[in-house]
């Protein structure tokens, strides 16, 4: 109950709403001052709640920030105008020419597209590691790995990941561990609390929840804060007022949307389980789920966005099946009151290999 009462009272500062119930949209790019010593005051406030630059945030970043720090147990936030940029802009913040990164197979795929890229440009060298590795990851590790990228469940495999495992290895090795939580959303699944440095997430997907913002948001631990602060400072990351308010809106009923989700997606989960033409759902809360096990430790719960994968089928098969579907509409993001989202993968595009207990891996 305390967790949830948090998601109601977080950002509503009195400094924040000036008694209102809820925080004003506060644009500007020029904050005037009337001295210069209320200029060099705001511009030295170690607080980092003091208007400056419209693009360094207004009260009204800071009351959203607030919140999400709140709500994934950190001590600070930043915001970046999409989950990608949360990502591409949080792991610039810790590499340098000559390091090493580790970042997890089953990753979201624009994530791969920037190692591949960007990284590779800027001779940043990227290795892949299984998402079921755990503790074995330490074989992985060099003398100049810097950062540990994990995600967990993985995008679209799904495969839940021993956090603390891999954790206690790179912080042996003095390597930064970051996480893509939007599947955890921050209130299933809080990697702070399991010693994960940073935690990123799409607020795209379920904090905003109406399918109509893109934002991006990064949540660090004390150790990593400066820098993770100063990085997102050095790339000019900022997101719009509004789309702060009405994320923070969203954050409000996470908590009894996140339920409902829950519950209708193992309802079609355990549905699509019966029919002969699927051969595979990927739903962590699954019982004969691989990584159930590890998903019942450490998640408080699930959401709306699993896997399934068919049975050898035709390409038109595929197509007359999904075009005959009324409520599920093809669309590139998740997490919104109305399904909207319908990843397809034709057969000649997939390929994968089954291993122990429903596992996929794609190759």
């Amino acid at each position: 109950m305390k967790n949830k009462t948090k998601l109601i009272d977080s950002g509503r500062s009195r400094k924040w709403t000036h008694g209102a119930i809820n925080p004003a949209i506060i644009r500007t790019s020029t904050v005037r001052f009337e001295t210069v010593d209320d200029l060099k005051c705001a511009k030295s406030d170690e607080s980092d709640t003091s208007m400056y630059y419209g693009r360094d945030g207004t009260t009204t970043t800071f009351s959203f920030c607030e919140s999400m720090a709140e709500l994934e147990g950190g001590v600070g936030c930043v915001v970046s105008p999409s989950g990608l940029a949360a990502i591409t802009s949080t792991i610039l913040s810790f590499v340098a020419s000559g390091d090493h990164l580790l970042m997890v197979d089953s990753a979201y795929g624009p994530t791969r597209g920037f190692c591949e890229s960007v990284l590779k440009r800027l001779g940043v060298e990227v290795t892949y590691y299984d998402p079921l590795i755990g503790a074995g990851i330490e074989s992985q590790i060099r003398s100049n790995t810097k950062v540990i990228f994990m995600e967990s469940p993985g995008s679209g495999t799904m495969e839940i990941q021993d956090v603390p495992a891999v954790v206690e290895v790179a912080h042996k090795h003095d390597c930064v561990v970051m996480l893509d939580n939007t599947w955890g959303a921050g209130i299933n699944f809080q990697p702070l609390s399991f010693g994960v440095d940073i935690s990123i997430q799409s607020a795209t997907k379920y904090i905003v929840g109406h399918s109509d913002i893109v934002l991006g948001t990064a949540v660090s631990n004390e150790k990593h804060w400066t820098r993770l602060k100063e990085g997102n400072q050095e790339l000019g990351q900022r997101a719009s007022p509004d789309d702060l308010y009405m994320a923070q809106r969203g954050i409000r009923t996470l908590d009894v949307r996140m339920q409902r989700h829950q519950e209708n997606a193992i309802k079609v989960a355990k549905w699509l389980t019966q029919q002969d033409v699927v051969d595979l759902v990927l739903h962590p809360a699954l019982p004969d789920f691989h990584g159930h096990e590890i998903f019942m430790r450490d998640f408080s719960g699930s959401n709306g966005l699993f896997s399934f994968v068919l049975k050898s089928v035709s390409d038109a098969a595929v197509v007359a099946f999904i075009d005959s579907l009324e409520h599920f509409k093809l669309g590139i993001s998740w997490g919104g009151m109305r399904v909207s989202y319908f990843q397809m993968s034709l057969t000649q595009e997939l390929e994968f290999e089954r291993q122990p207990r429903g596992h996929i891996k794609i190759r």
